[in-house]
Parts: structure tokens; sequence; C-alpha cells
């Protein structure tokens, strides 16, 4: 039975995962499937996983790699790539003391205080499109205000241009859709194609930086420098794909899955349009009730184990991959009373793992909060009526999950 409860080849779990997690973390919560990884959905198995030292990020260096393995040509190409240092690896996949010292050299850019100097930014950027929405009475949200306000903000923090947004939209589509578990070669092809495309476009855009420095982070980026320590080229132009796609693909889907959670708990949407001390704590929860990114994975670097639902022990070798998967640990009724509830003044909503734990806790965390809390608190102030105007389009993904059309009417 537990083999079907965890299937990313089936529809309807991709359109609504949160019963099949429910289930699984009832009967089978360290489920090994036949797909060749192990699937966490307790709370306190993900987040012992997340940051425990025994378990690595870097799963090239760490997974137990079979010479059968049809994907073992590509991996042995991605590093011949990096030994000639034409490509790095990104901070994402990366364990201490690399991930240390990348992280170190960009954190300071990413501290609540920084953050917070671009709320004005954002506001404005939140009104603009909101006044449009006004004297039409109507906005396709994922289109006109989801998608653009971050996309807008990590392109100024960075200083980029955005007359190739619609070619790095696609890229950033293209490259997550290789995070599915569901991936296959044609989906990996098509990531490694949009790598070299977006590296291509951004090689310039570095280069003609390192020219013109300015007060931006890319230009903070170029000349970074810890104890004597430079980012290399490669490693350059990987952190800048990253902040560039994470820095707003993330953000996109908080605030339209948000936006919907909302529109369907037209109680809660009110009774946070009428209480400002709700505003932190309301955007840690709609992280909690329907986050965008669901799942990572980790690798043991020795042999671990975990109870159970029998009271027994399932033991996972070392080099086998783990996936956490967070919607479900943030669903946890071990830890959170009515999971599937949303509760705006849930007492202890900023415990979710939306964000992830350890290390490997989410950079940009703080910008993403300060984004999706402009742009909802404004939305559902500046509307009391808002309502759908039409249904609800979902991207057919598992691993980052997110509305991709949410037709409204704010009249």
């Amino acid at each position: 039975m537990s083999e079907i409860l965890f299937n990313p080849f089936d529809a309807q779990f991709r359109a609504y995962p949160y019963p099949f997690y429910d289930r699984l973390r009832e009967t089978d919560p360290v489920h090994v499937s036949p797909l060749g990884f192990t699937v966490l959905t307790r709370y306190d198995d993900v987040a012992r996983t997340l940051r425990g030292a025994e378990f690595a990020r870097d799963i090239e260096a760490h997974v137990t790699e079979r010479d059968d393995d049809p994907r073992k040509a590509r991996r042995d190409r991605l590093r011949q790539r990096r030994e000639d240092g034409t490509a790095a690896k990104s901070i994402l996949n990366l364990d201490p003391p690399d991930h240390t010292r990348l992280r170190r050299l960009v954190t300071l850019a990413f501290t609540p205080s920084a953050i917070e100097r671009l709320r004005p930014r954002v506001q404005q950027l939140v009104d603009d499109v909101l006044d449009r929405a006004a004297d039409r009475g109507s906005m396709e949200l994922v289109e006109e205000l989801a998608f653009p306000v971050p996309f807008q903000v990590i392109s100024d923090l960075l200083d980029m241009p955005t007359d190739h947004t619609a070619e790095v939209r696609a890229w950033s589509q293209t490259l997550t859709a290789s995070l599915e578990p569901t991936v296959d070669d044609a989906a990996l092809d098509a990531a490694d194609a949009a790598a070299a495309q977006m590296g291509g476009y951004l090689t310039e855009v570095i280069e003609h930086r390192r020219r013109h420095l300015g007060d931006d982070l890319l230009s903070a980026l170029i000349q970074a420098e810890e104890a004597g320590d430079r980012l290399s080229p490669a490693e350059l132009l990987s952190f800048v794909v990253l902040l560039y796609v994470a820095g707003h693909e993330t953000t996109v889907n908080l605030i339209g899955n948000g936006a919907l959670a909302l529109l369907r708990h037209p109680d809660q949407r009110r009774q946070w349009a009428a209480d400002p001390s709700l505003d932190t704590n309301a955007i840690d929860e709609l992280m909690r009730f329907d986050g965008p990114v669901q799942q990572t994975v980790r690798v043991p670097t020795v042999d671990v184990s975990y109870a159970a639902a029998d009271g027994g022990e399932v033991l996972v070798p070392k080099g086998t991959l783990v996936m956490t998967v967070l919607g479900a640990a943030s669903h946890d009724p071990a830890v959170f009373e009515r999971p599937g509830e949303l509760w705006l003044d849930r007492p202890n909503a900023n415990r979710h793992l939306g964000f992830a734990a350890g290390v490997h806790y989410c950079l940009g965390a703080s910008l993403a909060k300060l984004e999706a809390g402009v742009a909802l608190t404004s939305l559902i102030r500046r509307f009391p009526e808002l309502d759908l105007a039409g249904l609800p389009g979902w991207r057919d993904r598992l691993t980052i999950r997110g509305v991709d059309h949410l037709p409204v009417s704010t009249r």
C-alpha cells in the first residue's frame, strides 16, 4: 500500500500531495521507495536530517554510484568541466567548509537590516501593480504581481538588465524542472541547455560589470574577498545563476500560493486585513500551509536509522538518497495542531520547515518574506472584496509547487 502513497507519477499526488503525505506519515513514515530513495514525512525526522552533520548536500560526492546508472556519463562530463575550471558546483550542492566559505562572501547582502532597506522599493512596485488593477477591476495575479515584483527586486539587487525577462523566466522554469523526482533524460538535457544559454548571457553581463563596477550585489560579489579568498569565475557565475533563479522563483510561488489560500479562506483574510500585528506570523503560516518548496534531498555519510511506524527501525545505508519532504513535515500533527487548517495566528507557525534548516537554511528567506508580506498585505487591504475571477491553474510539479494562473476580481 505504501508504494502507492508516494507516487510522483500520479497526477492527483502532484496536484494536491498533502492527503498522501498524511497517510504516508501514518503508515510508513520512513518509506523506502522503489524509485531508489528513502522518503521522510515526520517533522522530527526531517529536521534531524536537515540539521545533522552526518548528512551531506553534495550528492555527487557522497552518493553510492552504480556503474550501470544511465546518468553516470552525464555526471562524469560535469565533473570534467569542474576540473577544467569551466564550471562550479552551486552553493546549494556544497557542504562545509566550501559551503561556509561561499555563503560568508554573500551573507551581508541578505541580513535582515539589509533586506529591510528594500521595503520602499518593493512597496512602490506593488502599489504600481495594484493601481493598474484598481483601474481595470481585475488582475492576473501571477503574471502581474507574483512574478514581476520579485523578478524586478532581484534584478535591482544585482543591477541586472531586464531586456531578457522572458528568456530568464523560461530558463529558470526549465532548470527547476530538473529538480523533480520524475525527471527524465530529456528534461536533464533541456536543463543543461538552459544553463548553458543562461550562463552565456550572464557571462556577458558579468564581464561588462567587471569594467563598470557599481553599488550593487553583482559588483560586490566580483570584489568580494574573505581572508584573501575570492570567487573564481566559475563560482561567481554559478552563484549569480542561483541568486537570479532562486531570487524570484520561490517567492513567485509563495505569493501565488498564499493569495489563493487567502481567497479560499475569506474569514482568515479579513482577520489579517484588520490586524497588522499578524503581518509576520501570517507569512509563516502561509509558508507552512502550502509552501513552494516541497522537498529536498540529503545523503548520509554514515549508516543511519529511523524509527519505523511499528516501533522497529529502518536502517538507511550511507550513500543512499534521503528525500526530506518539507511539505509533509510542516503538516505533522505532532507539531502543528489541526495542520490542515489555515490559522494565521497559529502560535508556532514559525516552526515550519519551508525554508529548510541547518547550514542550508534559505539565504533569501528574509527577502522572500518581505516581498510576500508587502504584496499580500497591500493586496488584501487595498481590495477587501478580492475574489477569484476564474479557475486557478497549477504547474505540474511536485518539488517546486505553485499556481501559474490566478485571475482575480478587485472590485
